[in-house]
């Protein structure tokens, strides 16, 4: 299976998102200083440019590659939603994903490693797809055997820092999640045009 090996902070910096999106933090050299004092004054984009930058962002935060994106957005063209909407608000439904907003995980390249060694069950059945959609009811919870592993000790800690959507609930009795209801467009945590991706593969 292919992977992203992109380098998190500078992938970043050229997508112009915030780190902090992708679960990671930014940490600043001391000292350090501007080489080009003039590198932020870039040309001007092209629309091309610009609607590509938008489908890049959206891939590299879901760790998606161009193929199954192309899938995704097919699909929620075909739907009687705004496609742009709907294509954002289906990737949200990715195990993998969910896994990442319940707390579960510290990043969402981590769940999906997480998911492809097999910690997680959905409705008590073990589930290794990382791209899993899930649905309102199901519950997401981990491998029986993978709860002693320190790994999901810190990660259910009482004391472990949550900031989970609307569209989930975790018990932290039970350290586990359950999808309440479907995502909207308003529980995406990042800025994204979703039209010019739209608009792209309309070309």
């Amino acid at each position: 299976m292919a992977k992203n090996m992109q380098p998190i902070v500078k992938r970043c910096r050229a997508l112009g998102i915030s780190p902090a999106v992708m679960g990671y933090t930014e940490k600043s050299k001391q000292g350090s200083t501007k080489r080009n004092p003039g590198a932020q004054r870039r040309a001007k984009k092209s629309e091309y440019a610009v609607q590509l930058n938008e489908k890049q962002k959206v891939k590299f935060i879901y760790g998606i590659l161009e193929k199954q994106f192309r899938g995704y957005y097919e699909k929620a063209e075909r739907s009687s939603g705004i496609t742009g909407e709907v294509l954002l608000t289906t990737i949200e439904r990715r195990l993998d994903n969910v896994i990442y907003r319940l707390g579960l995980a510290n990043t969402r390249r981590e769940a999906r490693q997480l998911v492809n060694h097999g910690h997680f069950t959905v409705d008590g059945h073990k589930v290794n797809i990382p791209s899993y959609l899930v649905k309102p009811g199901m519950v997401i919870g981990i491998k029986e055997s993978s709860k002693s592993l320190p790994k999901f000790k810190e990660m259910t800690a009482e004391d472990a820092f949550r900031n989970v959507p609307k569209w989930l609930e975790y018990d932290a009795n039970k350290a586990q999640g359950k999808v309440v209801a479907m995502p909207q467009r308003d529980d995406i945590d990042f800025e994204v045009e979703e039209h010019l991706i739209v608009e792209l593969y309309s070309k």
